[in-house]
């Protein structure tokens, strides 16, 4: 992967795991009711999610370009209409109020990991993201020697940043965090990446 290339990808993937959702509100809500550092096993749980779909995210693509190359890039391009809804649905929803799901484990870690692992945006986006930078006529474990520690470190100073943010500001951090203006920009920002990584134009981005 190219310096270019790892710019496009990390830039994508602040966006990706900044964009205020479930797993970020938890964060904040963990930091104002247990402060930092009893709250990083929450973070803990996220970085464990986000471990799990990069290695099935990797071997799904490996599936898919082993199989047929115009599936690859037929799944590129629905990975880029998934992108597209995403921020749809984010600028739609920006001026809604962010909700927790009140099922889950009891624990900070385990809580955290059920939150993680049912968030659509995590569910989808992982697939999304990795056929829009994988480069097909490279071997994935080669690139996940970039992608994947680069995705990992961005996740977690995203989310310890949103607990220190709970643990520093308090209650006022969710007006902050979730204002609409931001909710919408951050929106706006997949819709853009889905257009111009669907595009024909860069279908071969790394």
């Amino acid at each position: 992967m190219s310096f270019e290339a790892w710019t496009v990808f990390a830039l994508f993937w602040v966006v990706f795991v900044t964009t205020p959702g479930p797993n970020a509100v938890n964060c904040i809500n963990n930091g104002m009711a247990r402060g930092f550092w009893k709250s990083l096993p929450g973070v803990a749980a996220i970085l464990t999610q986000a471990s799990l779909f990069l290695a099935l995210s990797a071997l799904g693509v490996t599936a898919l370009i082993a199989s047929n190359p115009a599936v690859f890039d037929a799944a590129k391009l629905i990975g880029a209409a998934v992108l597209i809804y995403l921020g749809i649905r984010g600028w739609m929803n920006a001026a809604k109020p962010v909700k927790l799901d009140s099922a889950g484990a009891s624990s900070v870690y385990f809580r955290a990991l059920a939150l993680a692992v049912i968030n659509p945006k995590s569910v989808a986006g992982y697939l999304a993201a990795f056929t829009q930078f994988v480069q097909p006529d490279v071997a994935i474990s080669t690139q996940m020697w970039v992608i994947v520690p680069t995705a990992l470190t961005l996740t977690a100073l995203s989310y310890l940043s949103y607990t220190a943010l709970g643990a520093g500001l308090g209650r006022a951090a969710l007006g902050l965090v979730f204002n609409v203006t931001v909710r919408r920009v951050m929106a706006a920002c997949f819709i853009i990446y889905g257009l111009l990584l669907g595009s024909t134009s860069a279908p071969r981005i790394t």
